[in-house]
C-alpha cells in the first residue's frame, strides 16, 4: 500500500510547486504559475459579460421563428363550395411539394379562402417562403380572372403585440377614427415599433343613395351610372403645349376627389340637351362601409391599436416609450377631452412579474447556497464557491449576447436551475483544497492539487451533464425549439463553470485563498488516504462509514432491498394515478394562465346589431366580478382569429361559431384573487343567456395546443364524414366530465341562394352580372369604382346602392331590374331557394375533415376520458374504412414528447456510456454509474405521487435534465474508488474510504442544488432585501414548480440511495468473489473428507 494517493511526488520546483500533472490537467499548474494572466483574462470575461447584461433585450418568451406560412386569395362574392373549388384545390396541387411541409390547411370562406402551412420546426424560413411564392403564382393561372392578388405572409412572434393602445369614450366615431390613424403614424415612427395595427377600423365608402322609384321612372340602369363614373372618373394625360413664350403643361383634373364631384356626373342628357346628374337621382355621401365588428373598451365605442416592436428591440424600453408618445399626444390641448386613453394586454406587465420573480428566486438561491457552504465549509471557502455563481452567469450573458439572443423566460428558468448545479464543481475543488490543508499541506500545493487531482473527474461530470442536456437542442417541434433555451443556457453556464472551477478558482485560492490551519483536524487525519482510518470517524461521518462498513459484506442483500423499493414504488406511483381521484396529466401546466377570454357562440342567422346586444349583456353580467380590472369587447366577425399566428395572439381553436370574444385585463397578482376563482365566478355569470352558448377560457402556460381533447375526422366522402363527426360528438358528451363540447360542422342557418333562369336572362336582355349588380343595390352596395380623397391613405370604394328601408329580405321579392323592354320583377328571371348555411369548408392535408373537441372539468384527468375514447374508437365506433381520425390538442402533443424523450433517453445513456468509458475503462463502473439515472427517475415517480398533477413536458424535460446531473456524484465516488485501487487498497477497504473521503462533496452538491430549487418548487414570493413574503407566489409560479420538484425530488432520493448503494456494489465483485471461494473451498473440503471417510471404509 503506498503512500497518499493524491500526492503526486515531492516538491522540486524553485517557485515551491510541485511538478505539473501530466497531459491537459497541466494547464492547472500552468494557470497558477502565470496567475496574472489567467486573473485578467477572468476579469475581462466579468466585465464583458456585465456589459453584455445591460444590453441584452428582453423578451417574454423565447422569438424562436414560427413554422407557419399563411396564403389568402380574396374574390368578392365568392361562395364557400366555389372557393375549395376554385381556389384551394388549385393553390393544394401546387403546394404540396413544398420542402419540409408538415401538415397544410385550406379554409374556403365566403369573399375569402385560407391556405395555412405548417412546416417542420427546423425549417428554413426564407428558402420556404421563396418557394411558397413560386408555388402560389404558378397556382394563380388557374384563378378567376377576378381574383385578387395572393397576399403571402409569414408568422412571428417578434410580430405579436406587446402593448394595446385603448381610445374610447363618447366622442363621435369619426373623431376616434381620425385620432387612432394620426396617433397610429406617430407610433410608427418610433425606430423600435414595427407596426400599430388599428383594431375597430372602420373603411371609409363613397356611396350614392339612389332613388329606385326615380331610378326606374327615368330607366337608368347600372350600366350607364358605372360607364358615366369611369369615363369621368380617370387621369387623362393631355400632353403639353410650346409656344414663343415657353412650353406649358396642360392638365385635366380628372379625378373624382370629393362627393361634390360624384354628385356632379352628368349620367343621361337627352335629345334636347338636357342633363340627368347622379344628384338628381341619388343622394351622394361619405361614409363607413356596413359595421360587421364592433370594438368597446369597458361598455364603450373603441378603436384600439396593436402595437408590435421590432426583432431584437427590449420590450420593456418599446413599452415605455409607447406609452410616453401616447401619454405626449393625449395630454396636448387640441386632444379632445372625451376621448380616453386606456392601456391593455402589455407583455411588459407580464414580464415584469415574470423578470421580477425569477431575478429574486435567482438572488434567494444564491443565498440559500451560500449559507449552506458556510455551514458546511466555513466562510472563506464559501466565498470561493459563491463567486463561482455571478462569474459563471456573466460569462454566458456574455456568450448570448455575441449570439445575438434576447433574455427570455426559459433563459432566465435555466439560470435559476443552473445555480446549484454550476456550484458542484467549485464545491469539489474547495472541498478537497480545504481538506488538504485540514491535513496540513499549503495552500498553494493544496489548491494546485485540487485542480489536478479533480480534473478529470469534474471535465467527465461536466461531459455527461452536457451530454443530457445535448438532445434537448435537437427536439425538431415548436415545443422543442420554445424548450431549446433552457438546455442552451444550461451548457453556456456549466462551461462557463468548469473553467471557474478547473482553471480560476485553484488560481485564486492558490494566491488569495485563506491560509492552512494551524491545528490538524482529527477528521481529517483519519480521513488521509496513507494513514488515517474511516473506522474511527465521529460525527455524521462516522456513523455513515460505520453503516457502510457493515452493509458492505451483504451486496446482494442492499441490492435485492434497491429492487424492492423501486418496485414498491411503481406500483405505488400506478395506484396514484388511477385514483380516486385519477391524477391528470396536462401537457404544460394545470393553472391556467392569467390572460383570460369569455367567448360567446351562437347558432343561426344572427345580425351585427343582435351580436353586440350580446356583448353588452356578457359586459354587464361581469363588471362587479372582483379582480377585473378593464373589459375589452369584440364582437362581430374579428371574433374569429385566422391563420397560423392567431393562436400566438389569444385562445387557441376559437370556435367558428364564435360571434363575442371578451378580453378581460385582470388587477396586479398581488391585489386580486386567484385566476381559478375569478373563472369560476366569469362562468356562472356568463352562463344562462338565452340562445348562446359562453366558455371561459385561457391563452396557453407555454406552447399553444388548444383543448384538452380533440378528434379530427378526415374522409373524401362528405355524407360519411358528416355522419361519423356527429357520433363522435355524442360519445364525448356521454364521456363524464368533458365540457365547452364544439365539433366544426357547418353551423344552423339559412343561406339563399339566386337560380337564374339563363334562357329567360337572355330573351330580355339580361346577363348574370347585370342581375348581380341589380341584388347588390340592397345588400353591400354594387362597386362602380374608386377614388382617393386628400385625407386618406388608401383608396375608397364608389357603391351604388338602395336606400335602408329597401334592403331587407322582403325587398329582395319586389327587387325590379331595368331591361330594354322596362323594369321588370327580378322573380321574373330569378328563383330564391333557401341551403344549409355554409360559412367555410376546411381541409387537411387534401382531405375534407371536421373537428370535436372538448375541455376536462376541473377534479377529472384528460389521459382517463383519452383512454376511455380510444377504446370506443378500436372497439366499438365500427366506423367505415374510408374514414380517418387521429387525436389533436393535448393528447397529440403529449405522445410526441413521450416518443422524443424516449430516444433523447437513449441518445444520452449512449454519449454517457462513451464518456465513462473513456474515464474510468471499465464496463461494470460505466453500469453503476449510469444505475443513478434509473435511481432518479424512481425518485421523480416517489415525488409525482404526492404532486397533485403531471405536467407532460416539464416533467419529462426535468427527467432528461436529471440524466446528466444525478451521474457526477457516482463520477466522484468511482473516481476515488480506482484511485484508491491503483495504490493497493483492498476493495473493501476502498470502498469505505471512498465513502468516507466524498460524503461531504457529494452531499453538498446535492443540497445546494435541492436548495436553490426550493424558492422554485415552494412557489412563494420572497424578497430578501425588501423581506416581503407572499406564500401565493406571483402569476407565474405555477410555470417552474413542476420542473424544479421533478429536479429536486430525483435527485434527493438518487443521491441517497447512491451514498449506499454505490459504496456496496463497488466491493460486491471482490466480496462475493471471495464467498464464492470460501464456498467452493469448503464444498472441496467436505468432499474431499466424505471420500477419504468411503476410502477407509
Amino acid at each position: 500500500m503506498s503512500a497518499d494517493p493524491d500526492d503526486l511526488g515531492p516538491v522540486k520546483r524553485k517557485d515551491g510547486m510541485s511538478p505539473s500533472a501530466k497531459g491537459l490537467a497541466g494547464i492547472v499548474g500552468f494557470s497558477i504559475r502565470n496567475w496574472r494572466m489567467t486573473l485578467g483574462i477572468m476579469l475581462f470575461a466579468v466585465i464583458g459579460g456585465m456589459l453584455a447584461m445591460s444590453r441584452l433585450p428582453l423578451d417574454a418568451e423565447p422569438d424562436i421563428p414560427v413554422p407557419f406560412i399563411n396564403v389568402q386569395v380574396v374574390l368578392p362574392g365568392i361562395s364557400p363550395e366555389d372557393a375549395e373549388r376554385l381556389l384551394i384545390r388549385p393553390l393544394e396541387t401546387e403546394l404540396k411539394s413544398v420542402d419540409g411541409l408538415k401538415e397544410m390547411n385550406g379554409i374556403a370562406s365566403t369573399n375569402v379562402a385560407y391556405v395555412v402551412m405548417e412546416f417542420e420546426a427546423s425549417f428554413d424560413q426564407d428558402q420556404a417562403m421563396s418557394e411558397v411564392l413560386e408555388k402560389v403564382d404558378r397556382a394563380r393561372a388557374e384563378f378567376p380572372q377576378e381574383a385578387r392578388e395572393p397576399i403571402v405572409e409569414e408568422v412571428s412572434t417578434s410580430s405579436l403585440p406587446i402593448l394595446t393602445v385603448n381610445l374610447w369614450g363618447d366622442a363621435p366615431e369619426r373623431e376616434l377614427q381620425k385620432r387612432a390613424k394620426d396617433l397610429q403614424r406617430r407610433l410608427e415612427s418610433l425606430p423600435s415599433v414595427l407596426e400599430a395595427k388599428i383594431s375597430g377600423e372602420r373603411t371609409d365608402v363613397l356611396e350614392a343613395v339612389l332613388d329606385p322609384a326615380r331610378i326606374e321612372s327615368l330607366g337608368i340602369t347600372y350600366d350607364e351610372i358605372s360607364a358615366a363614373v369611369g369615363r369621368n372618373n380617370a387621369l387623362v394625360p393631355a400632353g403639353a403645349l410650346e409656344s414663343e413664350s415657353g412650353k406649358f403643361n396642360v392638365k385635366i383634373p380628372g379625378l373624382i376627389e370629393n362627393p361634390e364631384d360624384m354628385s356632379e356626373l352628368v349620367i343621361r342628357r337627352n335629345e334636347s340637351g338636357a342633363i340627368i346628374k347622379l344628384g338628381d337621382i341619388a343622394e351622394v355621401r361619405r361614409g363607413y362601409k356596413d359595421v360587421s365588428t364592433f370594438a368597446r373598451f369597458n361598455g364603450r365605442t373603441s378603436v384600439s391599436l396593436e402595437v408590435s416592436k421590432r426583432q431584437g428591440e427590449n420590450i420593456l424600453d418599446t413599452s415605455d416609450r409607447v406609452q410616453e408618445l401616447v401619454n405626449e399626444v393625449s395630454s396636448a390641448p387640441e386632444w379632445p377631452k372625451t376621448i380616453n386613453v386606456s392601456y391593455s394586454q402589455s407583455r411588459s406587465t407580464y414580464i415584469n412579474d415574470m423578470m421580477s420573480e425569477l431575478s429574486a428566486s435567482i438572488i434567494n438561491a444564491v443565498i440559500l447556497v451560500f449559507i449552506v457552504c458556510i455551514a458546511a465549509l466555513g466562510w472563506r471557502s464559501a466565498l470561493f464557491v459563491g463567486w463561482a455563481i455571478p462569474a459563471s452567469f456573466l460569462i454566458a450573458f456574455a456568450l448570448f449576447y455575441i449570439q445575438g439572443e434576447t433574455i427570455n423566460m426559459m433563459i432566465l428558468f435555466g439560470l435559476i436551475l443552473s445555480v446549484g448545479v454550476l456550484v458542484d464543481s467549485a464545491i469539489v475543488i474547495v472541498e478537497f483544497a480545504d481538506r488538504k490543508m485540514d491535513e496540513g499541506l499549503e495552500r498553494l500545493e493544496a489548491f494546485k492539487m485540487a485542480g489536478e487531482r479533480m480534473f478529470w473527474p469534474i471535465m467527465s461530470s461536466t461531459a455527461t451533464t452536457l451530454a443530457a442536456f445535448l438532445p434537448l437542442l435537437f427536439w425538431d417541434t415548436l415545443t422543442g425549439k420554445f424548450m431549446a433555451y433552457f438546455p442552451r443556457t444550461m451548457i453556456y453556464v456549466l462551461s462557463a463553470s468548469t473553467l471557474m472551477a478547473l482553471i480560476f478558482l485553484p488560481t485564486l485560492g492558490a494566491k488569495i485563498g485563506f491560509r492552512p490551519k494551524k491545528k490538524k483536524n482529527d477528521n481529517a487525519a483519519l480521513l488521509a488516504a496513507g494513514e488515517g482510518d474511516p473506522g474511527k470517524l465521529t460525527g455524521i461521518t462516522g456513523v455513515y462509514v460505520r453503516i457502510i462498513q457493515k452493509l458492505v459484506r451483504f451486496p446482494l442483500a442492499v441490492f435485492g432491498g434497491m429492487i424492492a423499493t423501486a418496485v414498491l414504488i411503481v406500483f405505488a406511483f400506478g395506484a396514484s394515478m388511477q385514483g380516486p381521484p385519477p391524477k391528470p396529466v396536462e401537457f404544460f401546466t394545470q393553472t391556467p394562465s392569467d390572460q383570460l377570454f369569455i367567448l360567446a357562440r351562437a347558432r343561426g342567422n344572427t345580425t351585427p346589431q343582435q351580436v353586440l346586444a350580446i356583448g353588452k349583456d356578457i359586459e354587464n353580467r361581469i363588471k362587479d366580478i372582483p379582480g377585473i380590472e378593464s373589459v375589452y369587447t369584440v364582437a362581430g366577425d374579428g371574433a374569429i382569429g385566422r391563420g397560423g399566428g392567431s393562436a400566438l395572439t389569444g385562445p387557441a381553436n376559437v370556435p367558428s361559431d364564435t360571434v363575442v370574444k371578451v378580453y378581460t385585463e385582470l388587477l396586479p397578482f398581488a391585489e386580486r384573487r386567484s385566476v381559478t376563482d375569478i373563472v369560476e365566478d366569469l362562468e356562472r355569470a356568463t352562463t344562462g343567456i338565452p340562445g348562446v352558448i359562453t366558455e371561459v377560457t385561457a391563452i396557453d402556460q407555454g406552447p399553444p395546443i388548444g383543448k384538452d381533447i380533440g378528434i379530427q375526422i378526415s374522409a373524401e366522402d362528405k355524407v360519411a364524414l358528416v355522419e361519423v363527426t356527429k357520433q363522435v360528438r355524442e360519445k364525448l358528451e356521454s364521456i363524464e366530465g368533458v365540457v365547452d363540447i364544439e365539433d366544426s360542422l357547418p353551423l344552423p342557418g339559412v343561406d339563399w341562394e339566386i337560380v337564374v333562369d339563363r334562357a329567360e336572362a337572355g330573351r330580355l336582355g339580361l346577363d348574370i352580372g347585370r342581375i348581380g349588380a341589380a341584388i347588390q343595390f340592397i345588400t353591400e352596395g354594387a362597386l362602380v369604382g374608386q377614388y382617393r380623397p386628400l385625407d386618406a391613405e388608401e383608396e375608397v370604394d364608389i357603391r351604388l346602392r338602395y336606400p335602408a328601408s329597401e334592403r331587407d329580405l322582403s325587398s329582395l321579392e319586389s327587387l325590379r331590374i331595368q331591361t330594354p323592354a322596362g323594369a321588370l320583377p327580378l322573380s321574373t328571371v330569378v328563383t330564391r331557394v333557401a341551403k344549409q348555411r355554409q360559412d367555410q369548408i376546411e381541409r387537411r392535408d387534401l382531405l375534407p375533415f371536421y373537428v370535436v373537441q372538448g375541455n376536462t372539468q376541473s377534479g377529472y384527468a384528460t389521459n382517463i376520458q383519452v383512454e376511455e375514447l380510444t377504446r370506443w374508437f378500436e372497439e366499438e365506433a365500427d366506423l367505415p374504412p374510408s374514414v380517418k381520425w387521429k387525436f389533436l390538442g393535448q393528447q397529440e402533443e403529449n405522445a410526441e414528447a413521450g416518443q422524443f424523450a424516449a430516444a433523447a433517453m437513449l441518445a444520452i445513456l449512449f454519449m454517457m456510456s462513451v464518456i465513462l468509458l473513456l474515464q474510468f475503462n471499465s464496463f461494470y463502473h460505466v453500469f453503476l454509474t449510469l444505475m443513478a439515472v434509473i435511481l432518479s427517475v424512481f425518485g421523480v415517480l416517489l415525488g409525482l405521487i404526492f404532486y397533485p398533477y403531471i405536467s407532460m413536458i416539464l416533467t419529462l424535460t426535468g427527467v432528461i435534465a436529471l440524466a446528466g446531473i444525478v451521474v457526477n456524484n457516482n463520477i466522484v465516488l468511482i473516481d476515488a474508488y480506482q484511485r484508491f485501487r491503483e495504490h493497493g487498497y483492498e476493495p473493501v477497504d476502498a470502498a469505505v474510504r471512498t465513502a468516507a473521503q466524498r460524503l461531504r462533496p457529494v452531499f453538498l452538491t446535492t443540497l445546494t442544488t435541492v436548495v436553490g430549487l426550493m424558492p422554485l418548487i415552494l412557489g412563494w414570493g420572497a424578497n430578501i432585501f425588501t423581506g416581503e413574503l407572499d406564500t401565493r407566489g406571483t402569476s407565474t409560479s405555477e410555470i417552474w414548480a413542476p420542473i424544479s420538484f421533478v429536479v429536486a425530488s430525483g435527485l434527493g432520493f438518487a443521491t441517497i440511495l447512491t451514498l449506499v448503494v454505490t459504496p456496496v456494489l463497488l466491493a460486491a465483485p471482490s466480496v462475493l468473489g471471495e464467498r464464492a471461494k470460501r464456498y467452493y473451498t469448503r464444498y472441496k473440503s467436505e468432499r474431499g473428507t466424505v471420500g477419504s471417510a468411503e476410502a477407509a471404509e
